[in-house]
């Protein structure tokens, strides 16, 4: 009996005892930077995982001689024998493929049926800058736009409406860092400069449990983290804009930088014809910057600190002058208005490994959205040599800061299991909307301030996340996401489960599930028909409730000849708590505080989204087809009734591809179409008639009888370009011409109804790009 006890006592110890474990971090070769999503391939027991946001990895595994593929898109796989039964540190450098036909990804990469995540796509930089796009400005978030379950908000926007949501329910990422807007020049670009970025990933749904805060989306950007080898810089010009990025090492292999900065001259290329028609008497323009820092310091093998950065802004501007005598008095009058935003985002990062099985990273962070409109007047009287002066000024700003910090774990102590867990907290001020009036001359002086006053929030998380084999076809990830939210001695907590299931019905193929509840403590409060960058980022209070939604999913997810993956999903989401803006209300009014302006209600959103995907060769791209519905409910609009959300398109289908003709050419094409937004028109005209002094007056008020009653034309264009190469020998330059909405399909912007020349009412509409060419000129060295 002692002998049985002894033995069943022992094999456990035993059979943990022949497990080792192989971890490191995996990089490029020529640069350090870490590979996020790298693939480590066992290839005799078949099993695998990936490298993480930070190009860590982790794999156990039993102690026979073990063969590692290592594989990363767009690089040469190696393979590593490890024949020591000891736990192993193994670093990895991947070099990029010089092979024009077919990177070298094989067949044992981790694929996307492997994985419990679903409703998840990672974009290749190397595709977003390959693609053609409005005025050769590359974009990230117009190429996330061409995504199933993705919609633009209108004509040349980079706004995103996940699966039927706001564009407030995006958590939108730079380097662990929310970005509360995320474009320049009136939402056509969005701020993120392509040669600044390494990574982006998209997350649709099944959310993990280490996202929270947002109801619809998770777009994780990523930052480049500077070359560890050696100084390289690139740049470009184009019509609109250019952009210079210079990274390298400060200490070879320990410690890099990378700076990147953009700046567009639109304001100097309108300079000649705002003097040729203002003359000396007035200037205006616009233009936009952005400039990305980032240094990265490795104090050992398991300590890193990268120190990252944003700072951008827009502005528009106009100035006026004039001067004139009468009677011997002279009169100067100046004028200026002045329309301002733009973010601030900073966050330190501290990557400590503890031992080949934990991981952890530290953040600490500050972001900073500000919106501002100004207005000044000035008036000069000089009467016998004595000046006397009167002034006004008006000024509007709005904004939010938010100070935080989080820490988040990883730990991997098998290869069939790893978990995630962490917590943060950040402290938030709102600057609902505040008006301030300054006024001087002879008679009185007002300085005063009014509006809604600012608001301060304290916002915390804690989450767990468990990913673990329980039979050899069954995966499973389970979390939970718990939050809360205090704001003017009103507390929220939250508590969130999430669930993903995956299940093997072949070696390449599998059925996915998943449900998520998030939960959402910030509302914006967007005024979309001025079409400025107007959103107010406001808090929940007593009366206006946390945004909640549950989101069901199901797909199929298939990999074949080890180039195409394919998915199909099916969804259902609801939302509670949904704001909008009254009838007749506005973000500028001060009689009201804004929880008087606004309405609470419910939406609705489902449909099927189809993806196929082809990530190698000299042909990569993909073709994303949603179809889809998404709806809304509020008691005092519409008459309380059901309508559809401005955004809500039935079909909608996007195609993108590139192609290499060899190492000097290569041309991209893509084509999206989508079924017209809803928008609300007064379909019928009434004549009023209205007596005052004895005299009648007629006057036209439309009939409107639901709210988003009209469907506007689809909407549907062409886009074509070609890169042309050239390497010199220290350097290499790239000429890339392109052509917008290349069959000059009139898209509609805005329609309305105007009258003919019959005097027949008929609707007109606006549209805003034609075909219209792009050049740049890009280079590096």
């Amino acid at each position: 009996m002692k002998s049985i006890l002894f033995i069943i006592g022992i094999v456990p110890f035993f059979l943990f005892s022949q497990q080792v474990t192989i971890s490191g971090y995996i990089e490029d070769e020529q640069t350090g930077e870490k590979l996020i999503g790298a693939s480590i391939f066992e290839l005799k027991s078949k099993k695998g995982t990936t490298s993480n946001t930070y190009g860590f990895y982790s794999i156990t595994l039993p102690s026979d001689s073990l063969m590692l593929q290592f594989s990363y898109v767009g690089y040469t796989s190696i393979v590593q024998k490890i024949e020591s039964g000891k736990n192993v540190k193994l670093n990895i450098r991947l070099k990029p493929s010089i092979e024009l036909k077919e990177f070298e990804v094989t067949d044992n990469a981790v694929k996307i049926e492997q994985n419990t995540q679903m409703s998840t796509i990672e974009l290749q930089m190397d595709m977003v800058k390959s693609l053609p796009v409005l005025l050769g400005e590359k974009d990230i978030l117009k190429t996330i736009q061409l995504l199933p379950g993705v919609q633009s908000g209108s004509e040349g926007s980079s706004g995103i409406y996940v699966r039927g949501g706001g564009p407030d329910q995006n958590l939108i990422l730079l380097d662990g860092v929310p970005v509360y807007n995320a474009s320049h020049l009136f939402g056509f670009f969005s701020i993120f400069n392509t040669d600044a970025i390494n990574s982006v990933e998209l997350i649709k749904g099944g959310f993990p449990s280490r996202y929270g805060g947002r109801l619809s989306s998770v777009i994780d950007i990523r930052m480049k983290e500077g070359n560890m080898k050696e100084i390289k810089g690139e740049g470009s010009v184009g019509l609109i804009s250019s952009k210079f990025t210079l990274e390298g090492p400060i200490k070879k292999d320990k410690t890099s930088f990378i700076v990147s900065g953009r700046r567009t001259y639109i304001d100097l290329l309108a300079k000649p014809l705002i003097n040729k028609y203002a003359g000396d008497n007035g200037s205006g323009g616009y233009f936009f910057y952005d400039f990305n820092t980032k240094l990265n310091h490795k104090f050992s093998d398991k300590s890193r600190l990268y120190i990252s950065n944003y700072l951008g802004d827009d502005k528009f501007y106009a100035k006026t002058k004039y001067e004139h005598s009468d009677n011997n008095v002279k009169y100067e009058s100046k004028s200026s208005s002045d329309l301002k935003w733009g973010n601030i985002i900073s966050a330190l990062r501290w990557n400590y490994q503890f031992n080949d099985k934990l991981f952890s990273n530290t953040t600490l962070t500050y972001s900073r959205y500000r919106f501002n409109v100004g207005f000044s007047e000035e008036t000069t009287r000089t009467e016998n040599n004595t000046k006397t002066k009167d002034g006004f000024s008006y000024d509007y700003f709005s904004g939010i800061y938010d100070w935080g910090g989080k820490i988040d774990f990883y730990y991997i102590p098998h290869v069939d299991h790893y978990m995630r867990f962490g917590a943060g907290e950040t402290y938030h001020t709102f600057t609902p909307g505040v008006n301030q009036i300054k006024m001087n001359d002879t008679q009185f002086n007002l300085d005063t301030t009014f509006g809604s006053q600012k608001k301060f929030a304290h916002e915390f998380f804690a989450y767990l996340e468990d990913d673990f084999v329980v039979t050899p076809l069954l995966k499973v990830n389970v979390g939970v996401h718990t939050s809360g939210f205090m704001v003017s001695q009103k507390t929220y907590t939250s508590l969130q489960p999430r669930v993903s299931l995956r299940y093997l019905l072949s070696e390449h193929s599998s059925v996915k599930a998943s449900y998520s509840k998030m939960t959402q403590f910030i509302h914006l409060l967007s005024n979309s028909s001025i079409g400025l960058p107007t959103d107010l980022w406001l808090p929940v209070t007593d009366t206006i409730k946390p945004l909640y939604s549950n989101q069901f999913a199901m797909g199929y997810a298939h990999t074949f000849k080890s180039k195409y993956s394919f998915s199909v999903e099916a969804y259902y989401k609801n939302m509670q708590n949904i704001i909008e803006y009254k009838e007749g209300a506005s973000f500028l009014g001060t009689d009201k505080d804004w929880q008087q302006k606004v309405e609470m209600g419910k939406g609705w959103a489902y449909g099927i989204e189809t993806f196929i995907e082809k990530k190698t060769g000299k042909t990569t791209g993909w073709v994303g087809y949603t179809l889809s519905w998404s709806n809304r409910q509020f008691e005092n609009l519409n008459f309380g009734k059901i309508f559809p959300y401005r955004y809500d398109r039935r079909h909608d289908v996007g195609i993108a591809v590139t192609h290499w003709f060899n190492e000097k050419v290569d041309v991209g094409i893509v084509w999206v179409y989508g079924t017209g937004n809803a928008v609300t028109l007064g379909m019928e005209k009434y004549q009023y008639a209205q007596t005052e002094y004895g005299y009648t007056s007629f006057q036209e008020i439309e009939h409107i009888t639901e709210r988003n009653n009209y469907r506007i034309p689809a909407y549907h264009r062409l886009d074509m370009g070609v890169n042309m190469h050239k390497k010199k020998k220290l350097w290499e330059r790239t000429w890339s011409i392109g052509v917008y909405n290349i069959y000059n399909r009139k898209n509609p912007f805005y329609i309305y109804f105007s009258y003919n020349n019959h005097n027949e009412r008929v609707l007109k509409q606006i549209s805003l790009f034609p075909l219209i060419p792009s050049f740049t000129y890009s280079f590096k060295f």
